[in-house]
């Protein structure tokens, strides 16, 4: 099964590779080029040797033109091996380059359900980490693969041309060497890969850690989390240290088969020497040929143990890729325009685990313009209906509908257009403030932008900051305040102005006194709009048209807050302990 994995994912990246034909011929004939010319310099080396090899014979004429030519053949086969490495950087560069953008791409379109069962820095080490041990095994096999088999075969070709009898020892003694590097290879594939596997897990967890740096902080949880680290850690030494081990030792092993094979072929030499078969340049060049032919197989063998880590990295990377995406919008998928309001949910079910249900036969209309508090129980599926009505995620049955209309018939962009959302967690992009405000409308003017945050009571604080509604700023190195953050991306709902509105406990960062405020801002934008409002807040509830109470994924109770007191259900035990607790607004 690793054998089937490790070809396809080598199949893969041969088509990655596919794409720079131009380049890669031009460096095989660049290899090709350098490999004939250093084969040859051993030729005119023997010449050379032939004219001095006598007491007293030193033909001074005879050596000078050889030593020249040889000095000219270096010095191209040294410019050839420059341009060919050039064009392997290049290549493989642009290959990891392709292969990062996909899975970028891929991430773009992948379903909610994927991301959110997977840690953010577990993602990251594959775009990052992967593709950066992945380049540096591919380069090698770049570089030393094509010069180190062009050299095996042409250095075989001429040893067979000076004395074939040599030479069929050297043939008959190189299968050990590759005999040694492939079962060392085999060997280390796993280890390379669980090497990869147990980097993500660091990386994830680093990310994990440091984002939560407060709340491990306050719990006092950092010896916790360096005993888990260091867990992690150790067992990262043990893969590394195992796939490293193996990984070296097939330089070493194959360098002492092929020690076997110079001493071989030195032996063999010499006694046909001592017989006259062969000359004493002849055995010199031969004897270079030999310890060119062996050499590729020193560096071949070591480029196999860094390609099964850079395969190994490629799987995860392509694993990635390959991800099926979010099922697309139909062929022929309308688009939502001017929208009413008019949400329906007919029947759905859904739950995120299939062995768990959910929310089951969940029914529900709301007219245009109505006001939704959606309340409940932690867990009760108020956030699941928001992903709901967004798309987020698609019902395992039945039917929501805008206006009369299915939205798995129309496009997700439409849709979530239609929507304007603002959640308890915030979320800011690496760029100006004036640029987070107008994500949704990158086209709004000044005038717009200014007249949104003010509308957000965002203003003030806004022109407080160095370069005003030109700072720059970012989700985690803003200098913000989570309530600062909270109104910034409240302006931006504010700006947009959809025709519906899903606001989830969007004011639990903001002080009393601003969140005043901005419910009049909100009362003022929700004025004909439908509005859903995820909420704890007695005010919130009190003031909308409609009140679903959820529980266990089901609508127990839906009415205003005046019918709902009166029936004494569920909803009324739910507001009195509020009451109990201290909440009187």
């Amino acid at each position: 099964m690793k054998k089937k994995a490790s070809k396809g994912t080598l199949k893969k990246v041969l088509f990655y590779v596919g794409r720079y034909k131009v380049h890669l011929l031009f460096s095989v004939l660049l290899a090709a080029a350098s490999v004939a010319v250093s084969l040859y310099i051993p030729v005119l080396a023997g010449r050379a040797i032939d004219t001095v090899v006598g007491k007293g014979e030193v033909d001074f004429a005879a050596l000078m033109p050889y030593l020249y030519r040889i000095g000219a053949l270096a010095a191209a086969a040294a410019a050839a091996q420059w341009i060919m490495n050039t064009l392997n950087n290049r290549i493989t560069f642009r290959v990891v380059r392709d292969i990062r953008n996909a899975a970028v791409k891929k991430i773009q379109i992948l379903p909610l359900s994927y991301i959110d069962s997977k840690p953010a820095g577990e993602i990251v080490s594959r775009i990052i980490s992967d593709a950066d041990q992945f380049a540096d095994g591919l380069l090698m096999g770049f570089t030393q693969l094509f010069t180190g088999v062009v050299t095996i075969l042409g250095t075989l070709g001429f040893m067979v041309s000076i004395n074939y009898k040599i030479a069929l020892v050297v043939v008959i003694l190189t299968p050990l060497s590759l005999f040694v590097a492939r079962f060392i290879a085999k060997k280390t594939y796993s280890m390379f890969k669980l090497q990869s596997q147990t980097r993500g897990e660091q990386t994830a967890f680093v990310e994990e850690t440091v984002g939560g740096r407060k709340v491990v902080s306050a719990f006092s949880r950092e010896g916790k989390s360096l005993e888990q680290f260091d867990e992690i850690n150790d067992r990262y030494e043990k893969c590394s240290l195992k796939a490293i081990f193996f990984s070296s030792i097939t330089n070493p092993s194959t360098r002492f088969i092929n020690s076997i094979v110079y001493a071989g072929v030195g032996l063999t030499g010499a006694l046909a020497a001592v017989g006259g078969s062969i000359t004493v340049g002849g055995l010199s060049c031969f004897l270079s040929y030999a310890n060119q032919y062996t050499k590729p197989f020193n560096e071949i063998s070591g480029v196999i143990a860094e390609l099964q880590n850079a395969l190994a990295c490629a799987e995860r990377l392509f694993e990635l890729v390959e991800q099926p995406p979010q099922i697309p919008d139909a062929e022929n998928a309308a688009e939502l325009s001017d929208v009413s309001g008019n949400v329906a949910l007919e029947n759905v079910d859904f739950s995120y685990s299939k062995d768990r249900e959910l929310i089951k036969n969940l029914s529900l209309s709301v007219k245009s313009g109505n006001r939704v508090a959606i309340v409940g129980p932690t867990g009760c599926g108020k956030t699941t209906l928001v992903n709901l009505l967004m798309r987020f995620y698609d019902a395992d049955a039945g039917e929501i509908k805008v206006d009369g209309i299915n939205i798995e018939a129309v496009t997700r962009r439409s849709l979530r257009r239609s929507y304007g959302m603002v959640l308890q967690d915030t979320w800011l992009k690496e760029g100006t403030v004036r640029e987070n405000i107008a994500m949704g409308r990158p086209e709004a003017s000044d005038e717009e932008i200014i007249a949104a945050a003010k509308a957000s009571h965002a203003h003030s604080f806004i022109k407080r900051l160095p370069q005003g509604y030109d700072t720059v700023i970012s989700d985690e190195a803003s200098g913000l305040s989570q309530g600062q953050k909270q109104l910034l991306c409240i302006s931006r709902v504010m700006l947009c102005l959809p025709p519906m509105l899903i606001l989830d406990e969007a004011t639990s960062s903001i002080d009393t006194r601003t969140e005043i405020k901005i419910q009049q801002a909100f009362s003022k934008m929700m004025t004909g709009r439908t509005s859903f409002i995820v909420a704890h807040r007695l005010s919130t509830i009190k003031n909308a048209d409609i009140i679903l109470v959820m529980k266990d994924g089901k609508i127990i109770e839906q009415g205003s807050h005046t019918e709902l007191m009166a029936h004494g259900g569920f909803y009324s035990e739910l507001y009195n302990s509020r009451l109990d607790s201290g909440e009187r607004r």
